[in-house]
């Protein structure tokens, strides 16, 4: 592989040249796919969110646009007024050197143009999001491009990641994709507000070859990324002794401290459980059975139902119940217990020590105000699936239930 193979991407949010002390590691070049693995060479152009809504021949018009859009940039612009001026004076002198200067001004603008839709053809771009994120806590993004091109290879690539209803600020620079080569970089986000984090596509532009203009399109590549409410440390009350040893509520087998019964040891018993005082007394090794611990859950009540004229005060509010909410949903699995979120509306998730702390996360972030107006409609059609989910047939057994109590944090 040569030198010019081994070139690496790295984010671009900033002038090239400046130091970025919270960049993201460069990205190496990949070796080159199987031909069954490798992504699709086109991919669909984004269209206006507005164009499902608009009239018909709002629509036409929008399915005329160009596939590629071209700006000047700022030396572009000096260098189209100068292409002028010399067409111009050529026009008035009929100075031959004038136009052979002419000549020579406009083909650099036709092979700029044809040189930089060479390097924006065939590139497949893919996104890596990671598998949680968190408010006010940095996490990075993964783009990958892989140049299709037999020969040619696309300089100059930037690619700016859209998401719906923000502004695109993030964006990777690839100085050179080799052909038949993917190349990856990242970008560092820190995420300020908590939801579905839905991502729409990317936009594709470059410079290449002289700088004069930037020529981009977009392309469509959905996703979603949840992002999980902050989490601050919260500190517990202590529990009591009898709790912290697991006698709470003691009932049937399991790996608990206190003793269940005993029963003749059987092959494939742990010798570490063998009754010594009983077993002395007989031929037969004794087993104790220990029991099985069952602590109770926790819960944990979010009231989003939002009063009749509440303005956005509200919002604020219930935003701060949340992350209250998360935090002491944490804390409590962070200590073994079982943790029970719910709503005022009916809703809920849990969590414990094995399941961890997503499901509940998720839960919350996904939460909205609901108006105070619309709780009767909400609990009727909840209601409705109810019953029709008993008219259909039974559900499982609820034998199978764990067996705990619940308890109010305060």
């Amino acid at each position: 592989m040569g030198a010019e193979d081994r070139e690496r991407g790295s984010p671009s949010g900033r002038p090239r040249g400046a130091e970025r002390t919270d960049a993201a590691p460069r990205s190496a070049v990949r070796t080159s796919r199987p031909r069954r693995d490798r992504p699709r060479i086109e991919q669909r152009p984004l269209l206006p969110a507005r164009r499902e809504h608009a009239a018909p021949w709002t629509r036409w018009l929008l399915a005329l646009r160009p596939p590629r859009k071209l700006k000047f940039t700022r030396e572009g612009k000096y260098y189209l007024g100068i292409t002028l001026g010399v067409g111009f004076a050529a026009i008035n002198t009929g100075n031959n050197l004038l136009y052979l200067l002419l000549g020579m001004l406009l083909s650099l603008i036709v092979v700029s143009g044809v040189m930089s839709d060479l390097s924006l053809r065939h590139l497949t771009v893919t996104r890596r999001l990671p598998a949680r994120a968190q408010v006010g806590r940095a996490h990075l993004v993964e783009i990958e491009v892989y140049n299709h091109k037999k020969r040619v290879p696309s300089y100059a690539i930037e690619v700016e990641d859209l998401r719906a209803g923000q502004p695109a600020d993030k964006r990777c620079f690839f100085l050179k994709i080799s052909p038949s080569s993917a190349q990856v970089a990242a970008y560092r986000r820190t995420p300020a507000k908590r939801g579905r984090d839905r991502h729409t596509g990317f936009r594709i532009a470059t410079r290449f070859p002289f700088g004069l203009f930037e020529k981009s399109r977009e392309v469509e590549a959905e996703g979603d990324l949840i992002i999980y409410p902050a989490v601050d440390p919260v500190r517990l009350p202590v529990e009591d002794a009898g709790r912290r040893e697991g006698g709470a509520s003691l009932s049937g087998r399991g790996g608990g401290d206190e003793t269940f019964g005993l029963r003749p040891m059987r092959d494939g018993d742990d010798p570490r459980d063998i009754y010594w005082r009983k077993s002395t007394l007989r031929d037969q090794l004794v087993l104790r059975e220990r029991t099985r611990e069952t602590r109770p859950d926790v819960q944990i009540v979010v009231d989003t139902v939002r009063p009749a004229g509440e303005g956005d005060g509200f919002s604020q509010l219930l935003e701060r119940r949340i992350r209250e909410a998360a935090s002491r949903a944490v804390a409590h699995l962070k200590r073994g217990d079982g943790v029970l979120v719910a709503t005022t509306l009916g809703e809920r998730a849990r969590g414990d020590r094995n399941s961890g702390a997503d499901e509940i996360l998720r839960f919350l972030a996904l939460l909205e105000a609901v108006d105070e107006g619309l709780v009767p409609e909400i609990r009727a059609e909840r209601a409705a699936r109810a019953a029709l989910r008993q008219g259909a047939g039974p559900g499982p057994a609820s034998g199978g239930r764990r067996a705990s109590t619940s308890r109010t944090a305060s």
